[in-house]
């Protein structure tokens, strides 16, 4: 299979060419548009695509259908040659650097895991870049006075206008510092559940280790990962049509920017609603509403099934979220064939999730049906401190006396579709996708990459590859002394295994990542690994899983962001050091900030369900999975209760290459084309309501479908113009108001503020009233 978004089912409408214009090439090398009455102006919105044979026109407007769609038609090759690197984007993405790594871990503490938007963050340094430019002084202001002479240094100070590069680098540094470490959330489990403080220089080393092993090997990847037009990172889609509607000064483009501000400003009022004001908007659940005065038993059913509103409360299952932090602009992002395949997995989850509980596998019934928490036998919570040393080894005379953790059945049956996922995810490369490679590698060789955009950025500066591999070793003996010296139990060469393994899987899923706009979580298989190396060591297991996922998570984060800068024709060797002073950067101030909140709500981060505010199920789950992989001998052995969980990563592979003998055989079975179907995202969804807040989930389908399937297929031009644009504004106008609020009533920093109790944020119970399962006690 050449590539499975190519052939994605668009409508075969009235096909025509645009007329209204011709492309020329201005002495700027800037894309010209010459209109009918003979004028020229910029437009980054309406081109000429007659000459892209490839092209699918929907009454004259190309319908987006891949990576090469999106290259040829959706993103502009416009490169003004502004500067990128200036002291003020160097300052605006350091001060909003803090602000966006102090979001990343607000949000990894809420019940419905969420990434910090670079649309809201590109939009406050945007106010502020402008405000810079216009209200500080330049050297046009002391020319001709005594002060000439501090002219160059104004120049430098205030070099002008606030244009599209340093906006975008200024953004960069700030995204990258909110894409979070798993360092620092290992910390958090040390504080929360072992009762260790890291000592400072293990936290800076082991945060800069993480962060910047991953960054080396994006550049070794570059060809594989980034300069391909199949490597799209859709997420990234809204971000770069805003940058260019707020910099490209067209007359379709100031009708962008009006949509954007208007959105922008209704969902940043609208967000005080569901958030705080009137919390049941975040599941409205007619069902829970229509049974309030049904048997208790009845009520616990509906509540597991329909509940979802509360943090691990039930499935929300027909429950309607309207609150867009939990919705995203991903639904109006991730391609077709990514969303109708998660679609197939959402349902699995609802019947495979009741049917395991009620069935009562791995002893469901005897735990909450959804819990990341490590139980007792007998219900109660696992008492971890009393099975392990002081030095974190295990103490196999008060593990016999105790007795084994046992997992929720939702748990087990994450981690097993954890599993069944990576080897899908392996099995689909290897078979699939290994021609792409051979090619991706053949075509960076011998120069002849054809993605347009890639070509347009050669006549900057390549970023070296011993630069990266500079980067690589000294992230490497950084890791080492942390190893060597630190409280992470951790031996040398299992840190190496580590590495290693992270280094393997990173290239394999940054190709799902990228061309469907969606990962599979690779961690599962670090930890199974973790457990075996180090046995009975759940902190060594812990920074086991650091290391090798982390490779993973950063390669994936800045090959998205090395993407962009290909997008936006930011120089290689500029998007270098900006991406590691905004990784290093991030990683120490969301070590801080972790600290306040882990102090603050320490409780109810401990508490098995949270609240719907707070949530502790991403420590909760990296402290089970390291409790429980230290015990692999007792717990996923073949004798043991959980050992479907570690032969899910061959069970994965089986169905794949099954899959692939039928494609050599039928591309088509019935309506359904066999290379649509990508087995690792319908495993990976298979348990995406195993904890946390699922109500917003009926609305995402909905989100997904409107825009996905109505706007793109019958309506290409608003698509192409609009969405993304829409997209993101709504998100930067929730993440805003919600990072106001978090500080102001929520108690990021300490005391919270709740709002006074009425019929939309009922005192007691679920918010949603389904008020089963004690809710009401």
């Amino acid at each position: 299979m050449d590539n499975p978004l190519s052939t994605i089912p668009v409508l075969e409408g009235h096909l025509t060419s645009p007329d209204i214009y011709e492309e020329k090439k201005g002495n700027s090398g800037v894309d010209e548009v010459e209109k009918k009455d003979g004028s020229l102006g910029q437009d980054s919105s309406s081109e000429d695509v007659s000459d892209r044979g490839s092209a699918l026109l929907v009454n004259g407007e190309p319908v987006i259908r891949n990576g090469e769609d999106v290259s040829n038609y959706l993103i502009s090759l416009r490169d003004d040659g502004d500067p990128a690197l200036t002291f003020r984007s160097l300052v605006l993405g350091t001060l909003f650097a803090g602000l966006g790594a102090a979001m990343c871990q607000i949000y990894i503490f809420k019940p419905v895991q969420v990434g910090v938007s670079t649309v809201f963050l590109l939009l406050l340094i945007y106010s502020v870049g402008n405000a810079w430019a216009a209200f500080l002084p330049r050297s046009s202001w002391v020319k001709g006075t005594r002060f000439e002479r501090l002219a160059p240094v104004l120049d430098v100070i205030n070099p002008g206008e606030f244009r599209l590069k340093e906006h975008v680098i200024s953004s960069l540094v700030a995204s990258t510092a909110a894409g979070g470490s798993t360092a620092v959330m290992n910390f958090a489990v040390q504080r929360l559940y072992y009762g260790t403080n890291v000592h400072a220089t293990t936290a800076v080393l082991a945060t800069f280790s993480t962060a910047c092993f991953g960054y080396g090997l994006v550049g070794l990847f570059r060809p594989l990962t980034v300069y391909p037009s199949e490597m799209v990172y859709w997420g990234n889609l809204p971000t770069v049509s805003i940058f260019q509607a707020l910099h490209h000064d067209t007359q379709g483009n100031r009708k962008r920017v009006k949509l954007f501000w208007t959105a922008f400003t209704c969902m940043f009022i609208y967000e005080v609603l569901p958030s705080y004001i009137f919390p049941l908007l975040n599941g409205v659940s007619i069902i829970c509403l229509a049974t309030q005065h049904v048997p208790s038993n009845a009520q616990d059913i509906i509540t597991n099934l329909f509940g979802g509103t509360d943090g691990n409360e039930g499935l929300g299952f027909l429950s309607f979220g309207f609150d867009w932090q939990y919705i995203t602009s991903a639904y109006v992002s991730l391609p077709l064939i990514q969303q109708a395949n998660s679609w197939i997995g959402i349902v699995i989850c609802y019947v495979a999730i009741m049917g395991i509980y009620y069935s009562n596998v791995w002893n469901s019934l005897a735990f909450p049906m959804l819990s990341t928490s490590l139980f007792a036998s007998n219900g109660t919570i696992y008492p971890q401190e009393a099975v392990f040393n002081d030095n974190f080894s295990l103490n196999k005379t008060a593990l016999q006396e105790i007795g084994l953790p046992a997992l929720t059945g939702s748990n087990a049956w994450f981690n097993l579709t954890q599993n069944l996922a990576i080897g899908g995810l392996v099995a689909h490369c290897f078979l699939f996708w290994s021609p792409y490679v051979i090619k991706s590698f053949k075509q960076a060789r011998t120069g002849t990459q054809p993605d347009r955009h890639w070509k347009a950025l050669q006549k900057y500066n390549e970023a070296p590859w011993y630069w990266y591999v500079g980067l690589l070793l000294l992230a490497f003996f950084a890791g080492l002394i942390v190893v060597l010296k630190g409280e992470t139990t951790l031996p040398w060469w299992s840190y190496i295994i580590a590495l290693l393994l992270g280094s393997v899987i990173a290239p394999i899923s940054c190709l799902l990542f990228a061309r469907m706009g969606n990962g599979i979580a690779t961690n599962q298989l670090m930890k199974m690994v973790a457990g075996a190396v180090n046995p009975g060591r759940p902190v060594a297991n812990l920074y086991f899983s650091m290391w090798s996922h982390d490779v993973v998570s950063t390669v994936v984060g800045l090959s998205g962001d090395l993407k962009m800068g290909q997008y936006l024709k930011i120089p290689p060797r500029v998007m270098f050091l900006t991406q590691v002073w905004g990784t290093i950067l991030g990683a120490v101030i969301n070590y801080v900030v972790m600290i306040s909140i882990v102090d603050a709500q320490r409780d109810i981060l401990l508490n098995p369900l949270g609240t719907n505010i707070w949530s502790g199920q991403s420590t909760q789950s990296l402290n089970s999975a390291a409790v429980t992989w230290a015990l692999a001998k007792e717990l996923y052995s073949p004798s043991g209760p959980y050992f479907i969980i570690p032969m899910g990563l061959l069970i994965g592979m089986v169905p794949t290459f099954l899959q692939w003998l039928i494609a050599k055989r039928w591309q088509k079975i019935g309506p359904i084309d066999i290379n649509y179907i990508i087995l690792p995202i319908i495993y990976n969804y298979s348990a995406f309501l195993s904890a946390g807040t699922n109500s917003p989930v009926t609305n995402s389908i909905i989100v997904g479908i409107v825009s996905q399937v109505w706007l793109r297929r019958y309506h290409p031009g608003w698509y192409k113009k609009y969405n993304y644009i829409l997209g993101g504004a709504l998100d930067g106008g929730a993440q805003v108001m919600i990072f106001i609020l978090s500080f102001a009533v929520f108690g990021a920093s300490g005391n919270s503020r709740p709002f006074p109790p009425w019929a939309g944020n009922p005192a007691v119970g679920n918010v949603d009233y389904c008020n089963g399962n004690g809710a009401l006690d």
